[in-house]
């Protein structure tokens, strides 16, 4: 396990991957606290470290009526409590050069969303508050180009930086992990694998995402089974009325579970 990216996050002896979890988007503060509650529980209890994850606005939108967010500044405050309550890190996706700064008031993890990982602008900009980044590998770019993502993070004297795998396009309507690139990024810094996102089915003629949740598990156990050091899951008590992304994330319900294999698995392959 490799953690050393994230400063704030628990250090446990059980030599568990991490995660970061929690739902796509920050709908209330009601749902946050709920969910987060629920994580921390699973997570203290498996000894998997946590990095609460909740998206504080959504720009990245399918059509102009898809929900964007409840507001910049009470969705931050809400992962502020979030952290204050758990004491857990979180995390949040920017998009502009100004969120950075602002975000940087809030969380712990500053993530650059994967279709914007080659804006170096912004990247700089993530990099320059001192948070650690969490790069996005782009659906379109090869494992081995993340290592300039890296390089342009460590160019601003901060060593807190990871990639993250959220899938490569295959073909205009679906995704697919290539577990090679894995171990291709661990080499440039820690590497997570986005399990959700990675189901996704983008570009639908309706103009909302779809998703392969029923493969959500299939996905994880290979992650871990090839070393990963961390999981992305975003995960809902409702999936199907969530207001973004509703159709990949896990039902809360069967976290605990997974997260329950996949540990089995983590101590399996260490055993060895």
């Amino acid at each position: 396990m490799n953690i050393a990216a994230i400063p704030q996050i628990k250090h446990t002896e059980s030599g568990n991957f991490f995660l970061l979890a929690g739902p796509c988007a920050i709908e209330g503060e009601e749902m946050a606290l709920r969910i987060a509650e629920t994580l921390v529980g699973i997570s203290d209890k498996l000894e998997i470290p946590l990095v609460f994850k909740g998206s504080f606005k959504k720009a990245n939108r399918s059509r102009i009526d898809s929900f964007s967010g409840i507001g910049d500044e009470k969705a931050l405050k809400i992962l502020r409590k979030v952290s204050e309550t758990f004491l857990v890190p979180t995390v949040t996706d920017i998009h502009t050069n100004e969120d950075a700064e602002r975000a940087a008031q809030y969380v712990d993890v500053l993530q650059i969303p994967a279709f914007l990982v080659r804006q170096t602008d912004l990247v700089v900009a993530a990099a320059n508050t001192g948070k650690t980044v969490n790069l996005k590998k782009g659906q379109f770019m090869s494992p081995e180009s993340m290592k300039h993502a890296v390089q342009k993070v460590l160019d601003c004297h901060n060593q807190n930086v990871m990639v993250t795998d959220r899938g490569t396009m295959f073909g205009y309507q679906d995704m697919v992990v290539d577990f090679r690139g894995i171990p291709t990024m661990q080499q440039y810094a820690t590497t997570v694998l986005d399990v959700t996102h990675s189901l996704q089915q983008p570009n639908q003629t309706i103009g909302v995402t779809g998703g392969r949740p029923d493969m959500i598990e299939t996905i994880a156990r290979a992650g871990i089974s090839v070393g990963v050091d961390g999981l992305f899951i975003e995960t809902h008590f409702d999936p199907a009325n969530a207001k973004s992304d509703g159709a990949n994330m896990l039902h809360l319900d069967y976290f605990e579970g997974l997260m329950t294999r996949l540990v089995a698995i983590r101590k399996t392959i260490a055993s060895f």
